[in-house]
């Protein structure tokens, strides 16, 4: 069952990927196109939201972010919880390498960007922004560039993603809370203890579960915490066990159900608004500012230095053994496709730079860095996997 899911998650990322890709072009075009004012509008036009006492007014990117978004991140904290009870890090000899290559990966991008930021004129509250992997992204350039690959690094690279994941979702949680509100937070972890117990409810209607979330999260939204976090804590309350003996598990359901959406609908959506920005409002000096310069080195430099320093130290000193079939190029290619930032790291400079034209240069050096990631991994993938073929 374990390798069933993990099959079909591959599946959908890889395909989601190429939408991504598609959407955020699309964004960009649009952006520098005689339309890009509609766009524009679209993106800051306010929305306002009524239902009993709840009122909230926000404008259309931001109902992606916090609302949309949400969804998401109840998903990866799905995935989580699967892979920590059942997964690939549910094997504790193999949980070294990818959690450790993880905190490389995340430590090292955060002090290229401040290499870049720490002085005069830089932003140096922008670290977290390069320190996520794209799962969507990451996956479908791997399966585009070595599809014959020992699918020992489809696994790592997916459970390296999943755990970076992870920790992003704890920066965004200890970083970008500001004027906590504590009878909101309050009322946020009521409602997260009432879904902790509907466990113990066996054939609790899955209605339950989408109730509790929905007061999770507008609570959270109330409270001035990140949605993110409420997304990824709901999960965790999520049971792994059947309802019925011979059945999927409940988290499996949910997995089922709203992987496809979340892949094929809310991430391209999120993308396509967060993506765009406009070359003519962008003057030299902000092409090349520290924050484009910080962001972009931080996943083309920082991340591959992180994840594959820390995967060499540990193969080295025998902490962990490498992946059956997997060779050192084949390592660094992997490392390289870490620096697919995009969505994660597009959600992140959208929470450290809420406006101004900071916004625009960390969209600017997401889209860099990841592209030449992509390009760069990509890359040396596809020449390994030609080697191979030869040999």
């Amino acid at each position: 069952m374990a390798k069933r899911i993990t099959l079909d998650f591959l599946k959908t990322e890889s395909a989601s990927g190429l939408i991504l890709a598609g959407a955020a072009v699309a964004a960009i075009l649009v952006a520098n196109s005689p339309g890009d004012g509609l766009y524009f509008r679209m993106l800051n036009a306010p929305v306002s939201l009524q239902l009993g006492g709840f009122s909230e007014t926000l404008s259309f990117g931001d109902w992606v972010k916090q609302g949309l978004m949400a969804v998401f991140f109840f998903v990866v904290g799905l995935e989580i919880k699967y892979e920590a009870l059942k997964g690939e890090l549910a094997n504790p000899r193999r949980l070294a390498l990818p959690i450790l290559a993880a905190l490389g990966g995340m430590v090292a991008p955060a002090l290229v960007y401040l290499a870049f930021n720490i002085g005069h004129g830089g932003a140096p509250q922008g670290w977290p922004t390069p320190i996520a992997t794209d799962i969507a992204f990451a996956m479908a350039a791997l399966a585009v560039a070595g599809p014959k690959l020992p699918p020992t690094l489809r696994v790592l690279l997916l459970t390296l993603a999943i755990v970076d994941d992870l920790g992003a979702v704890a920066v965004i949680g200890a970083v970008f809370t500001q004027g906590l509100r504590m009878i909101p937070l309050v009322g946020a972890l009521a409602a997260l203890a009432l879904m902790g117990l509907l466990p113990r409810w066996r054939a609790a209607p899955y209605l339950f579960y989408a109730l509790g979330f929905l007061l999770v999260w507008g609570f959270t939204l109330k409270s001035g915490v990140s949605t993110s976090v409420a997304g990824v804590a709901a999960a965790m309350t999520v049971p792994i066990g059947p309802r019925k003996p011979g059945r999927p598990g409940v988290l499996e359901d949910f997995m089922d159900s709203l992987h496809p959406y979340v892949a094929f609908f809310i991430l391209p959506l999120f993308a396509f608004c967060a993506a765009g920005f406009d070359f003519g409002r962008l003057s030299l000096s902000d092409m090349f500012g520290p924050v484009t310069l910080g962001v972009a080195a931080g996943l083309l430099i920082g991340k591959p230095l992180g994840v594959f320093g820390a995967i060499s130290l540990l193969i080295g000193l025998k902490v962990s053994r490498r992946p059956t079939g997997a060779k050192w190029i084949e390592l660094l290619g992997i490392s390289l496709l870490c620096g697919i930032g995009f969505t994660m790291s597009l959600f992140i400079g959208a929470l450290a730079f809420p406006e101004g034209t900071a916004q625009a240069q960390v969209r600017l050096g997401v889209v860099t860095g990841s592209i030449l990631s992509t390009l760069a991994g990509a890359g040396v993938l596809a020449w390994s996997q030609a080697r191979r073929g030869e040999g």
